[in-house]
């Protein structure tokens, strides 16, 4: 575990095309190295006492009651991490990558937001400056936009380049704004015959923006052929499908360094508990797409960095339909071969009632713009006037997290 002062000592440091499924525009260009950043995002306010229990506080299992996860080595109990925090227990692949050292963990972590609603909260997470609504565009985008133009121009190879990938039915705001990107989603329509691509092709070819971005879209395309997103049976959750699409895309020499993944369904009002339950089914599910996103990956995994953040935590005290309400602070997780990780990183709180933000929520005591940071400049070489200026604004005192990634 990370204790508060060595927290504090790593804190100081440094337009689709219409007819034609899964097929959206992407403008190329180009990146000389190999580092890549993955963006996922869990909506609904993933339950960070549950993801990540801190069986060591002895408030833990008085405040929790039934749902608290038992400590290791009991039945159904957690992974352990580092003898205060474990895993749960839907968590064998992010375990084996925290042996690994390829999985760093962040607890008692949140943004800004200290309200409660889902658009307020994903809002402000996704555009980047301390209230809901400050401006329109993403701190991802941004940060594209922000590298050298060089990189928006096209390498002569028709690859999407550096610029950013969304995985899933729309583009998150997160990645909206001035740098193109592309996006991606499984479609159980037909794909269209190779006459009527080419058609397409042809008649878009002197398109000076249509043109390149048609290129574009069907070489990202391409990558997905030889298997059927669509036909996903019940082994095969959507979220894992995107994983591994995401992988494939990255994974590609000279293609895309950066992508977005949405994944629902963590507002978990009721019932937490059991085999089938809401929070079990997306622990799974959350566990396997980053197993399958590390193997589509291939070697590119080593040069990789996967955020997984959720807008915020559960309340610590379960209701009284057996769920948790929407709380402040919770867990986050950095993966990749790129992560320095075996690590949790927690200036933890307590869960004493007199330690509870509004004597009810894990009081947050990091803020995720911290790990944002970090992750900008090591992966994707910005400067810190960039972030500080353009892509973080008014944040200077929240000091990226240094020694998070290897340099």
């Amino acid at each position: 575990m990370t204790t508060r002062r060595n927290l504090l000592h790593l804190m100081g440091g440094g337009a689709a095309l219409a007819g034609v499924p899964r097929l959206v525009l992407a403008a190329p260009g180009d990146r000389a190295d190999e580092r890549r950043l993955v963006f996922v995002f869990l909506r609904g306010g993933m339950d960070g006492l549950s993801a990540v229990p801190p069986y060591g506080d002895p408030q833990y299992a008085v405040r929790r009651g039934p749902l608290a996860v038992p400590a290791p080595g009991a039945p159904g109990g957690a992974l352990d991490l580092d003898g205060q925090f474990g895993l749960n227990p839907n968590l064998p692949e992010m375990h084996r990558l925290f042996a690994a050292r390829e999985l760093a963990v962040l607890h008692a972590v949140a943004s800004p937001y200290r309200e409660r609603s889902h658009f307020d909260a994903q809002n402000l997470v996704e555009n980047g400056t301390a209230r809901p609504f400050g401006r329109q565009t993403g701190w991802l985008n941004l940060a594209l936009a922000a590298r050298d133009p060089g990189d928006r121009k096209s390498s002569g190879t028709g690859s999407p380049g550096t610029m950013g990938f969304a995985l899933g039915q729309s583009v998150p705001l997160v990645l909206r704004g001035p740098a193109q990107i592309g996006s991606w989603s499984p479609s159980k329509l037909p794909v269209p015959d190779a006459d009527l691509l080419e058609r397409l092709g042809a008649l878009y070819r002197d398109d000076a923006l249509l043109g390149r971005s048609f290129a574009v879209a069907r070489e990202a395309q391409a990558m997905m052929e030889g298997r059927d997103p669509g036909g996903m049976d019940g082994a095969t959750q959507p979220v894992v499908e995107l994983a591994r699409a995401a992988g494939e895309i990255l994974g590609k020499p000279g293609g895309p360094r950066v992508a977005t993944i949405d994944f629902g369904g963590w507002d978990t009002h009721i019932s937490q508990l059991g085999e089938y339950s809401q929070l079990t089914r997306g622990l799974r599910q959350l566990d396997r797409a980053i197993a399958a996103l590390r193997s589509a990956l291939g070697p590119a995994w080593r040069h990789t960095a996967v955020l997984v953040v959720t807008e915020f935590g559960r309340a610590v005290a379960p209701n009284g339909s057996g769920g948790t309400d929407h709380g402040t602070a919770g867990a986050a997780f950095v993966a990749g071969g790129a992560v320095r990780g075996g690590r949790v990183i927690a200036d933890w709180p307590g869960l004493g009632l007199e330690a509870l933000h509004e004597a009810r929520d894990l009081r947050p005591t990091l803020d995720l713009r911290a790990a944002f940071k970090a992750a900008l400049a090591a992966q994707l070489g910005l400067g810190e006037a960039a972030i500080e200026a353009e892509i973080f604004p008014d944040s200077r005192s929240i000091r990226p997290l240094a020694g998070l990634f290897v340099q």
